[in-house]
């Protein structure tokens, strides 16, 4: 069975509207949080940038909460603005729902792959695995990780999820003879 990885090169871009100049492209930049304190509760936001303009937005993470609900690690990757806690935020379907925006994953991964032996016996097992929960096609992924036409993976390709539908979990797939 080979072994596919799809990982994460950097955080995808944000597909959410500038209120200046009205481009639909924004970043985390450097991944910057800003917190605020109202007495006893705390806002928390996630700052992006206008991939065009320049402007910094807030993204909403957490709105009037008071300071005991927050776990004390969390509250200090807040303040420290810690990369990891970066990426899980701006990964989270919630606060994409919630800010009204969606990512954009284009050319923000790579599919690490080894390639497939000429000599080796088919049909030959393949399992994907994400380390990250980048949304892909599954036909796209597989004839980029083969160096194949689309058609030619719908001719050669049975896989355990339909080809023409998007997923960021694992998979597995077998990979028949050609002609």
């Amino acid at each position: 069975m080979l072994p596919w990885v799809v990982r994460r090169t950097r955080l995808p871009l944000l597909s959410l509207r500038c209120v200046d100049c009205r481009s639909e492209s924004a970043t985390t930049g450097e991944g910057r949080f800003r917190v605020n304190a109202n007495g006893k509760l705390l806002d928390v936001w996630l700052l992006v940038r206008c991939t065009s303009c320049g402007r910094t937005s807030k993204l909403t993470v957490h709105e009037r909460a008071p300071v005991r609900s927050f776990d004390p690690a969390e509250l200090d990757g807040y303040h420290a603005n810690d990369p990891e806690l970066v990426a899980s935020t701006l990964l989270d379907p919630l606060l994409a729902r919630r800010n009204r925006f969606a990512l954009d994953w284009r050319g923000a991964w790579r599919l690490d792959a080894p390639p497939p032996c000429p000599d080796e016996a088919w049909p030959a097992r393949v399992e994907v695995v994400f380390a990250d929960p980048v949304p892909v096609r599954v036909d796209r992924l597989i004839a980029r990780g083969l160096g194949l036409s689309r058609n030619e993976v719908l001719r050669r390709i049975k896989c355990d999820i339909p080809l023409g539908r998007s997923t960021s979990s694992g998979f597995a797939f077998t990979v028949m003879a050609g002609d």
